[in-house]
């Protein structure tokens, strides 16, 4: 026996050890932990601990690759010149914010007397604020939704700017009519300001010294709410049933013999074709006479019309885009079949198109 003591690390160690060949490979590649047990009753097998860490991971997916080829880029201590410069745009924006937007300073109201300060300063506020925590926390959160974070500041800043010059367009309507511009020079001066986050965060990569912010950055896969959209496909639509005959109904028509002076009527099956003509002065006053059944037939209304039923209640409506299942033709009206079995009667068969 081994004098050796094992310290609590290396025995767990140990049994990670043991335990790593019966995890699943993908999983211990991407470093993500085992899933939720499904056996257990009360476990959702669709619920799992890689579903929360792909959750988790759409807002901070660790630190970025590095390309050690590019050229060194230097900065203001963590920041590059570009967030510096935003960070700077962005604090005079707040601090401006304070000051009234209409009427004259002291009785004016600024933008934080309203709800207008949430797209005026406040997502811009949020933008640079994360902006500052993804250099200072590389675990920290890296995308809003599908937006990385200068994604987000992009919209974030262009939104804000388009705000601040709708209120410049009504003060300037505001001075056609009668002759008054209410917005203050805080507007003006949030316009220009909001307008160079604009350059500092869209238009940055045109330019060379805070273009190289964006040079030199590693490709990642897109996360899946940006990669292109898959291709839409029309419905294949669905053939239209043949219509069917509705089969012969058999009736007994009698044939009268005579025996022994007593007319006796026998009943001999006859089964009724639409196709022959009935003459009813041939037949005897004594033989019944049953009319031949109604073969179905596919009608299209002109415009929509009610099928209702023996109380003249609607059960439901057809119209001039499908065609409706004749059963039976009672020459003013038309008994109808619902394609979920449902049976009313079109009483109004003007201008119907039989199919």
């Amino acid at each position: 026996m081994s004098d050796e003591k094992t310290t609590p690390e290396e025995a767990q160690a140990d049994v990670f050890a043991a335990e790593s060949p019966t995890r699943d490979a993908s999983t211990a590649e991407l470093g993500a932990p085992a899933s939720v047990d499904e056996g257990g009753p009360d476990q959702d097998p669709d619920v799992s601990f890689e579903s929360f860490g792909e959750a988790f991971a759409a807002v901070t997916d660790g630190p970025e690759t590095v390309d050690e080829a590019a050229p060194p880029q230097y900065g203001v201590g963590p920041f590059s010149i570009r967030e510096v410069a935003l960070g700077g745009v962005w604090l005079l924006a707040f601090i401006f914010s304070f000051f009234p937007i209409y009427g004259q300073i002291g009785n004016g109201v600024s933008t934080w007397n309203g709800i207008d300060w949430v797209l005026t300063i406040g997502v811009p506020t949020v933008a640079v604020f994360l902006v500052g925590l993804r250099r200072l926390s590389p675990q920290g959160i890296r995308r809003v939704g599908s937006l990385g974070i200068d994604q987000f500041a992009s919209v974030a800043f262009s939104v804000s700017t388009v705000v601040w010059l709708g209120m410049l367009w009504n003060s300037f309507v505001t001075l056609a009519g009668s002759r008054v511009f209410y917005a203050t020079w805080v507007v003006w001066v949030e316009f220009v300001l909001m307008l160079a986050g604009v350059f500092l965060t869209v238009f940055a990569p045109l330019f060379p010294t805070i273009g190289d912010d964006f040079r030199h950055r590693s490709e990642i896969p897109a996360h899946r709410f940006a990669s292109p959209a898959r291709p839409v496909i029309a419905r294949p639509a669905s053939a239209r049933p043949t219509p069917q005959a509705a089969p012969a109904a058999a009736a007994p028509v009698a044939t009268p013999t005579t025996e022994h002076g007593v007319t006796d009527v026998t009943p001999t099956p006859y089964v009724a074709d639409e196709t022959q003509a009935f003459d009813l002065s041939t037949q005897d006053e004594q033989t019944p006479v049953v009319a031949p059944a109604t073969q179905a037939f596919w009608a299209l209304v002109p415009v929509e019309r009610d099928v209702v039923d023996e109380n003249g209640v609607a059960l439901f409506t057809i119209d001039p885009t499908a065609w409706a299942l004749v059963i039976e033709d009672r020459g003013d009206s038309f008994v109808v079949r619902h394609e979920d079995g449902r049976i009313g009667s079109l009483r109004d068969v003007s201008g119907v198109t039989r199919g």
